[in-house]
């Protein structure tokens, strides 16, 4: 008899994680393995996640190789049997059968409706048929006197037509011309000279280049729950923008003074720090939506959103920002960003978030609207800052000024139009008056 296995199966390694691939095994067969042992390396919806074992065992069978895709949660993976047993002689359970749909021991009988009884034929006398009405009866062969007028003195209309063509069986189109030795009728997937070309409703592999060809893609994990987010925020949240354009002038000098001191601060740090006392003044943007409606939070994380070669991954939390903080750490959110891009973001890291921005300024976008990642309830679009001359209403001259377009993007069902308002108002004065936060 063989060795009863202890089964390694497909983990959840993220909340929103379906399915994974298995990137690199770190144990082979035959290999002792501990608990807490790394065992493999697996691609998840976010990241590249190092599973663990369980329990203290060898390491029997590998059932999916390195580079296996798109393994279901749940799948076995790996065998393995305890201390001091053959693990040679483990036993391999068969495959699990996939439950079939419900299927019937025998095709049921299809029955068809009765045939409707043909229409009642009209009253005889002179008919009278719009040119729409006359035009799909002759085309579809279909006597003019079994249908029921409803126009005006009698007249059998396009409508009348119509549900005379539902209610009739499948009759022969009337041809063309009545002659006996006419000619056989062109083939009907052959246009008239005059209608567009055919164009192949579906593109299939073929020669480079030639029409109606592709290449397929391999999607991968990320790029798929990317888009199965981005679809379920906009066809789930109504989505309210509002714009205001923010002076960077005093950031700008405070960014000189603090370089002075040999103190490195970024312009997305005095956003991100902008936001956070923002938030903290407006507890009531601090929300989420759930099932049972609106959540506040009691802390204040913010996601940045970070373009990685997979796809733009979002919930890169800076955790626990404090209103009260003196300097935001840039390499902080720099390592963070890094790992992102290196697919090495723990779970800790990307999962949560209570407010997100999204910054492409660095790549000259004046302005832009993102999408709200839920369940948060908004998500700030920064734009690059650009020189503007502009009228001071206080004497009465033109001044160039540093101006930075923001745009939130808010869900309706949280944060009303009035309330984004005040939020963006009251996030411009903290970022155009920096000293008050540090």
């Amino acid at each position: 008899l063989g060795v009863t296995p202890i089964k390694i199966q497909m983990p959840a390694l993220s909340p929103t994680m379906e399915e994974g691939n298995i990137v690199k095994w770190l144990k082979k067969e035959g290999e002792p393995v501990a608990a807490g042992d790394a065992l493999c390396e697996i691609e998840t919806d976010k990241a590249v996640v190092i599973m663990e074992s369980n329990d203290d065992g060898i390491v029997a069978k590998i059932l999916m190789e390195a580079g296996s895709r798109s393994v279901r949660l749940g799948t076995l993976i790996a065998l393995m049997v305890e201390e001091g047993q053959d693990w040679k002689q483990v036993e391999i359970p068969p495959p699990e059968a996939v439950t079939p749909p419900s299927a019937p021991a025998a095709p049921a009988p299809v029955t068809f409706p009765a045939a409707a009884p043909p229409p009642r034929p009209a009253t005889s006398g002179l008919l009278r048929l719009s040119p729409a009405a006359r035009h799909i009866l002759e085309t579809h062969g279909l006597d003019p006197k079994l249908a029921t007028p409803t126009g005006l003195r009698g007249l059998i209309t396009k409508e009348d037509a119509l549900n005379l063509l539902k209610t009739s069986p499948v009759a022969n189109p009337s041809p063309v011309s009545a002659a006996p030795a006419a000619p056989a009728p062109p083939s009907p997937l052959q246009p008239p000279p005059s209608s567009r070309p055919n164009i192949p409703p579906l593109s299939a592999p073929g020669k480079p280049g030639a029409p109606g060809t592709f290449t397929e893609i391999p999607a991968s994990n990320v790029r798929r729950v990317i888009a199965q987010r981005l679809t379920q925020s906009k066809t789930t949240i109504p989505h309210a923008y509002a714009s205001v354009d923010c002076d960077m002038a005093a950031v700008m000098n405070l960014r000189k003074t603090l370089a002075k001191e040999q103190i490195k601060v970024s312009v997305n740090d005095f956003i991100i720090k902008a936001a956070a006392v923002t938030l903290k003044e407006m507890p009531e943007v601090n929300v989420t939506w759930s099932d049972n409606g609106p959540l506040s939070l009691d802390s204040i994380h913010i996601a940045i959103a970070v373009a990685t070669d997979k796809g733009l991954i979002t919930p890169i939390r800076v955790q626990e920002i404090s209103a009260n903080a003196k300097y935001m750490i840039s390499s902080h959110i720099e390592a963070l960003a890094q790992k992102a891009r290196d697919g090495k973001l723990l779970p800790e890291e990307y999962q949560g978030g209570s407010f997100s921005i999204s910054n492409l300024g660095m790549f000259g976008i004046s302005g832009f609207s993102a999408v709200i990642n839920p369940p948060q309830s908004c998500i700030l679009a920064v734009g690059t800052s650009r020189s503007e001359l502009r009228l001071c209403e206080d004497d009465q001259t033109l001044r160039t000024q540093q101006l930075m377009t923001v745009t939130l993007s808010s869900d309706g069902r949280l944060v009303d139009d009035e309330l984004a308002s005040r939020f963006l108002d009251k996030f411009r004065a903290n970022l155009e008056q920096p000293q008050r936060m540090i």
